[in-house]
Order: C-alpha cells, then sequence, then structure tokens
C-alpha cells in the first residue's frame, strides 16, 4: 500500500512541483491550500502531468479546529511537508504580525496534531534566508544563524527552533528542515510553473514577465557590489531538483535512515551566479530581448549567498542535475503559456 503524504501550500509554486514528484515516485497526495496565493487550475494542471488526482482540501491552517479536524478524517497521513507560508520580504515588513500567524500559527498546530501519533515524519520548507550575509562561502549547515532581516526571515528561524524542541520531547516525531537557496524554473511541460500575484519579488518572473512585454523594464539593484561585475550573487536551483529533494527527505524518514530525529539541509547548486549572469543567460538561451536598468541599491540584499551542498550530496544522497539555462528556458515557456490562457 502506498504512503500518504500531506502537502500544506501543495498548490503553490514549490509545492505543486513537489506533488507531482511525489506522485511520481508512488505516493497518495492529500493537498490542503487555502488559496490565498494560489488557483485551482493548478489543480488541473498537476492532473494533467500526472494522470493522477491528489485528494484537496480546502482549508486555512490558522483555523486550529479545521486542522484537528483534518486529521480526525484523514487518520492515515504518514507524512507532512508543509509549505503554507507567507513569503513576501517587504510584505513581512509592513505586516509582521500577519507573517507571524501566518507562518508561526499553522506550524504550531500542525506539530500539535502529529505529536499525538505514534509515529510522525515532517519536512519544513525552511530559507537561506536564515543564514543572512554568511562570513564564508558557500555556506555550510554549521555557518551561524544571524539575527533576521526581515519579519518573513525571523519565521523561518523560530520555524525551526518550533521543531527542534518539539522533536526533543514528542518521542514519535522525526523532521527535516531543508534550507532552500533561490527556486527558479518550471515543469518542463509548462502546465505548472511559478504564477506570482501582483508584481513578482523574485527575479526570474520579474525577468520573464519584462521579456514578454508584460513589464516595461527590468531594475537591478546596484551594480557597486564586490562582486565579479558588482551585482548580486545568489545560488538558483531548478525546481524540479527542489521538488525531488523533498521526496528524497521524506524517504529517508520514512525508511528510518535519519541519523537523529531532527536534521537539517542545505538545498542549491553549489554555485553563485550574478544577476547580470542570469539575465545574459536568459537571453542567450532563449533569444529574447530584456530591457533593464541599474538603479540603486535594495535595502536588505545580501552581497553573495551560495550553498555549500556536501552533506545534501552525501548525507541526503540528492544532487541538483538540471543547468541555469535549463531553468531559464523552462520559465520563458511556462511564461508564454501563461500569457497565451490570459489572451484567450
Amino acid at each position: 500500500m502506498s504512503s500518504k503524504i500531506l502537502v500544506t501550500g501543495g498548490l503553490g509554486f514549490i509545492g505543486s512541483h513537489t506533488v507531482v514528484a511525489l506522485q511520481e515516485k508512488g505516493f497518495e497526495v492529500v493537498i490542503i491550500d487555502n488559496l490565498s496565493n494560489s488557483s485551482l487550475n493548478v489543480l488541473e494542471g498537476i492532473v494533467s502531468i500526472s494522470q493522477k488526482k491528489p485528494a484537496f482540501e480546502q482549508i486555512d491552517l490558522r483555523e486550529k479546529e479545521a486542522v484537528k479536524k483534518f486529521f480526525e478524517k484523514y487518520t492515515d497521513i504518514d507524512g507532512v511537508i508543509h509549505f503554507a507560508a507567507s513569503k513576501a520580504v517587504g510584505e513581512s515588513v509592513g505586516n509582521p504580525l500577519l507573517y507571524y500567524e501566518n507562518n508561526l500559527s499553522t506550524l504550531v498546530y500542525l506539530l500539535q496534531e502529529l505529536q499525538e501519533k505514534p509515529k510522525a515524519n515532517f519536512i519544513f520548507s525552511s530559507s537561506c534566508t536564515v543564514y543572512g550575509q554568511a562570513d564564508e562561502l558557500p555556506i555550510n549547515e554549521n555557518a551561524p544563524v544571524k539575527k533576521a532581516e526581515s519579519p518573513y526571515g525571523n519565521t523561518k528561524q523560530i520555524g525551526e527552533e518550533i521543531i527542534a524542541d518539539t522533536c526533543k520531547v514528542a518521542t514519535g516525531l522525526k523532521a527535516i528542515s531543508l534550507r532552500y537557496f533561490n527556486p527558479i524554473g518550471a515543469h518542463p511541460s509548462a502546465a505548472i510553473g511559478e504564477l506570482p500575484i501582483g508584481t513578482p519579488q523574485n527575479l526570474v518572473p520579474f525577468i520573464t514577465q519584462t521579456a514578454i512585454g508584460r513589464r516595461q523594464e527590468l531594475s537591478v539593484f546596484g551594480d557597486d557590489y564586490p562582486t565579479r561585475d558588482g551585482t548580486c550573487i545568489r545560488d538558483y536551483i531548478h525546481v524540479m531538483d527542489l521538488a525531488q529533494a523533498h521526496v528524497v527527505a521524506l524517504e529517508r524518514l520514512i525508511e528510518g535512515k535519519e541519523e537523529s530525529n531532527y536534521e537539517v539541509f542545505n538545498l542549491g547548486t553549489g554555485k553563485g551566479n550574478t544577476v547580470l549572469e542570469v539575465i545574459n543567460t536568459f537571453q542567450e538561451s532563449t533569444g529574447a530581448k530584456l530591457p533593464y536598468k541599474i538603479t540603486e541599491r535594495r535595502e536588505g540584499d545580501v552581497i553573495a549567498a551560495f550553498a555549500d551542498t556536501e552533506k545534501a550530496n552525501n548525507v541526503l544522497g540528492w544532487n541538483a542535475s538540471r543547468s541555469l539555462s535549463e531553468a531559464l528556458k523552462s520559465a520563458w515557456k511556462w511564461q508564454k503559456e501563461v500569457s497565451k490562457d490570459e489572451e484567450n
């Protein structure tokens, strides 16, 4: 019998790709999503790729009773992958209480239910933002967690602490926090991808929306950083590689391969690219022209961040295999598909 996995925020960008990856490995999936930053159309995209329809529950995880009722209905959940959270750094600065409620109370309510089970496996969607501007590059899992630059970043730090503290006392609970670097791209079918509501907060959706003509030009925030071309460096990882890492991490817990009941892994490519390198690679890979201008630095941006992937490669047994060019081509294919749908 296949394991039944709950994916919260399963209609979001990374969540939807992970649902596909889970179904391809034979897992039975139940999605919880409140549709605050996603669409039911994504469910159709998942089905078109995998030919399987995951169970779907529209639930707001901030409602404690709704969470309790879910676990009363689905008593056979073998694992939880928790994506559901607000993630815009700027919005978190302007509305911190929304972020603390949405990102932390939901985590607490899930863990309260899981700690009642004799066995529970939990994967947490964390972020490299916990490191801030790291003292050394590449960044490994032993790098100090710096004071958060935003309420969003703080919720990831506190979230990890909540899970670690719970694992100390909940003997049946095993958990892994996955600290992502910069997820980009889309499924090669272009049936699902990144669909930001409003103005994109991330570089690649802004690139594709500018190239398609939805945005006038792309702003590059600063070209006077101490990097090879003056622009910030990030570790851009294909969302399909990221999705597959969640499956590997979950299998690690289900199969009992973990070294302790709480582990942390960085997920990245191990390679940093500057903003201008991403722009140039996009233009070379797609043939699309991209108008951009250099503007002032943006507050809160770290100079450089890229992963030391040794632990994920050797301990987790996972490698990022897709190139920056491949990721950007898939994001462009997805953008053209979205624009086609908008025109119809």
